[in-house]
C-alpha cells in the first residue's frame, strides 16, 4: 500500500518573521509526558492500589517531570551516540548537539530515566522502586505515541515483505530492496510497518498488561514488580519486532542487508540487531526485579 501523505510537521506559525514549527515527533514527546504524568497522578491518589497510603504524591510527580524530560532527552541522545554511531560522533563531536537531525535511542533514554528516578527519589526521600513502578506503568503511553510518530516520519521502517499490509515508504533507502528480493520492473519495495507493530506491542499490549497487574492483582504492593514486568515486556516486544525491522543504516551492507550486528551463518535472516542485543539485558534485569519483589513481598 502507498505511504499516507502526512506532513511530519503538525502545525507551524510565524512570529515577527520567524517560523516556528512543531513536528509530530516532538508532539508525541509532549503529549506522552503529560498523559503519563496525569495517569500516574491518578494512581497515586488510589491508596487501595498500594495497600495503604501511597508513598508517591502528585506533588512528587509534578516535581519529577523536569527530571524525566532531562533524563529522556540526554539519555536518549547519548545512548544513540554511544550505541549506534560512536565513530562518527567521535570525529564530529559538535553534531552531538544536533538533536533536530534525529537520532535518539530508547535504551539510552531508559538509562537516563533510571538515573533521574534514583537521583530524584534519593533527593526527595521517597522509595526508589515505588517511583520506578509508577513510571514503568505509564511509560508505554509515550512508547505508543513515539512509535506512531516514527511511522508518520517514515523512519525506522521494517524489512521487505509481500504481506498485503506492506507499505511503500518514501526515500531511496526505503525503496532499495536487497538483490535477492524479487521485484518486477517499476514495482515498489514494500516494507513491514514495524513502527506500528512496536506501537501495538510496546504501547497498547504492554500498557494493558501493566494496568491489569496494578488494578487486578495489586502489583504496586510489591515494590519492583511493575518495573520488572515493564523491563521484561518491553524487552520481549522489542526483540520480537526487530525480526521485522530494518537494521540501522551504519550496519547495512551488501552482505548484511538487514543490518544485523551479530550474524549466525551466511543467511541474511539469521542474526541479532543492536536493538535485540540491548534488549537482552533489560529482560534479565526485569526477571531479577520480579524475583526480588517476590522474595521481599
Amino acid at each position: 500500500m502507498p505511504f499516507p501523505d502526512i506532513d511530519p510537521i503538525a502545525f507551524q506559525f510565524s512570529v515577527f518573521g520567524f517560523t516556528l514549527a512543531l513536528r509530530w515527533y516532538a508532539l508525541a514527546y509532549i503529549v506522552g509526558i503529560i498523559a503519563g504524568w496525569r495517569v500516574a497522578a491518578m494512581v497515586t491518589r488510589r491508596d487501595a492500589l498500594w495497600g495503604g497510603p501511597s508513598p508517591i504524591t502528585p506533588k512528587h510527580l509534578e516535581d519529577f517531570v523536569t527530571w524525566a524530560i532531562l533524563g529522556i532527552i540526554l539519555g536518549g541522545r547519548l545512548g544513540y551516540v554511544l550505541f549506534y554511531q560512536p565513530g562518527y560522533f567521535l570525529s564530529n563531536p559538535a553534531d552531538i548537539l544536533r538533536v533536530w537531525d534525529g537520532g535518539m535511542s530508547f535504551h539510552g533514554g531508559f538509562i537516563g530515566m533510571g538515573v533521574a528516578i534514583v537521583a530524584f527519589a534519593m533527593r526527595s526521600g521517597i522509595p526508589i522502586l515505588s517511583l520506578a513502578d509508577i513510571i514503568g506503568l505509564v511509560a508505554p503511553i509515550g512508547l505508543l505515541l513515539g512509535r506512531v510518530a516514527n511511522f508518520v516520519n517514515a523512519e525506522l521502517w521494517g524489512r521487505p515483505t509481500d504481506m498485503p499490509w506492506g507499505v511503500a515508504f518514501p526515500g531511496a533507502r526505503a525503496q532499495t530492496c536487497p538483490d535477492f528480493w524479487p521485484l518486477a520492473p517499476g514495482e515498489p519495495c514494500l516494507r513491514h510497518p514495524s513502527q506500528l507493530y512496536e506501537a501495538g506491542l510496546e504501547g497498547i499490549v504492554l500498557f494493558g498488561a501493566l494496568l491489569l497487574a496494578v488494578w487486578g492483582f495489586k502489583a504496586l504492593r510489591r515494590p519492583g514488580l511493575v518495573t520488572g514486568m515493564f523491563f521484561i515486556g518491553y524487552g520481549l516486544a522489542r526483540t520480537f519486532v526487530e525480526f521485522f525491522r530494518q537494521g540501522d543504516a551504519q550496519y547495512v551492507s551488501v552482505g548484511n542487508p538487514f543490518g544485523q550486528v551479530i550474524r549466525f551463518g551466511d543467511s541474511a535472516w539469521a542474526g541479532l540487531s543492536m536493538g535485540q542485543i540491548l534488549s537482552l539485558p533489560m529482560i534479565a534485569l526485569g526477571i531479577a526485579f520480579v524475583l526480588w519483589s517476590r522474595r521481599n513481598a
